[in-house]
């Protein structure tokens, strides 16, 4: 596979997953086939970062049972932001980022120790 951060399969990703991968800084956290491909194509960083605000964050937010994982890109200045809410827009956790090479903004989903795209749903 080679690293495309504008993502030109993301939509292959539907349906459910076929595989879980575990992150092994992460004890109990899996990922799905999706993610494991965003992580392939350059959004690493993304992935392992709200990993860890999952695993060892704010206890706001390792208690909630569904997060919604956002990342925006600014494209003018190169800047980006990571949020988690609630799944109903309340926002617990916010990261900044002052630079990035991401291409395209992502959406991830929570729940039940697993990370994956809204479309794996």
């Amino acid at each position: 596979m080679t690293d495309d951060r504008n993502l030109p399969d993301l939509h292959l990703y539907c349906n459910g997953t076929n595989s879980t991968y575990r992150e092994g800084l992460f004890p109990g956290l899996l990922y799905s086939d999706g993610v494991k491909y965003i992580m392939d194509n350059g959004y690493a960083w993304f992935v392992t970062d709200a990993l860890s605000v999952i695993c060892y964050g704010p206890r706001r937010v390792k208690q909630e049972p569904f997060l919604v994982i956002k990342l925006t890109v600014d494209p003018k200045t190169r800047e980006a932001r990571m949020t988690m809410d609630d799944g109903n827009g309340k926002i617990k956790y916010r990261q900044k980022y002052c630079y990035t090479d991401a291409k395209v903004e992502l959406v991830l989903w929570y729940q039940n120790g697993l990370l994956y795209l809204p479309s794996e749903d």
